[in-house]
């Protein structure tokens, strides 16, 4: 790195923490990969300084890492979900944005961080295309309609259909989770396998193949629309992984804290007030490398 304020002291201090363990050489070397990928980019480079803040507040082990800090991270996950995630959606939020919308019909839609739908809406069907993300609907009356429509939320895996219904979508990886509040909805596999019907309070994952056997939907799955995430009692490395969807950059838990069982309410809108919450109620300290790259491991 360039100098621009960076010490001996601070070299020294980073490289002893870099060297306590192999995840901590680990986590650096990812950060400094993101930061590679723009080494073109006609912007210095800031001082890096590792500092312990007193007891009971976030520690920070880099401060600033300059212009290239601030536009790496966010061009890198631009760059990232360019190719996948389409821009031209009718609604979508950014990273920590929810939105509420009401459509045609009297459908309450909610979007969750991260996410995109298309609605296409139609004298047949009333279809929403879930590109990236989350949703929670609560299906309308379309009373305006001339003869019954199926609501019907499409995703890569296939569609879920609401029968009288309040229910959330979400895309995970290479699959899709349905959670139903109210009513049922009807899962059908995009590659032909069977439909099943999920019941109020259940859930269930579906690929573009199969439908899981439904199990109880957790009671505060849906509180997100209201801007907390509720564990109970859950490994700290998923605790993270929620947390990291509602910020920019990454959440890196090393392995010797990963499975600490976590309880406890969290506010989404604040996630460096969650990540404290953590620190204070657990053995692990959390350092920060740049604002966007998070490093939790035993305290």
């Amino acid at each position: 790195m360039q100098a621009g304020g960076f010490s001996e002291a601070d070299q020294a201090a980073l490289d002893a923490w870099r060297t306590r363990s192999p995840e901590h050489a680990q986590a650096w070397d990812r950060a400094q990969r993101v930061l590679d990928m723009f080494a073109n980019v006609p912007a210095p480079i800031g001082s890096v300084a590792i500092r312990q803040l007193p007891s009971g507040r976030r520690r920070t082990v880099v401060r600033g890492l300059g212009m290239v800090a601030l536009m790496a991270p966010t061009a890198w996950l631009v760059g990232r979900t360019a190719a996948w995630r389409d821009w031209n959606a009718d609604i979508r939020t950014a990273t920590g944005e929810r939105k509420t919308v009401t459509l045609a019909d009297g459908t309450q839609l909610v979007l969750n961080t991260r996410s995109a739908v298309d609605v296409r809406f139609s004298s047949t069907e009333r279809r929403l295309r879930l590109i990236e993300g989350e949703l929670l609907a609560t299906t309308g009356p379309d009373t305006q309609a001339a003869r019954y429509r199926p609501f019907i939320v499409e995703t890569p895996q296939g569609d879920a259909q609401a029968l009288g219904t309040r229910y959330t979508v979400r895309l995970i990886g290479e699959h899709a989770r349905v959670s139903v509040f109210e009513g049922r909805v009807a899962v059908r596999p995009l590659d032909g396998g069977a439909q099943r019907v999920i019941d109020t309070g259940m859930q269930a994952d579906f690929s573009s193949t199969a439908v899981s056997a439904p199990h109880p939907a957790s009671a505060s799955a849906a509180l997100w629309e209201r801007g907390m995430y509720v564990a109970n009692d859950q490994r700290l490395a998923d605790v993270l992984d929620e947390l990291s969807r509602y910020r920019a950059g990454a959440i890196h838990c090393a392995s010797s804290v990963a499975n600490l069982r976590v309880s406890g309410a969290f506010p989404i809108d604040d996630t460096d007030a969650s990540l404290d919450l953590l620190a204070k109620t657990l053995p692990i300290k959390i350092t920060s490398l740049t604002h966007y790259w998070q490093f939790v491991d035993a305290r």
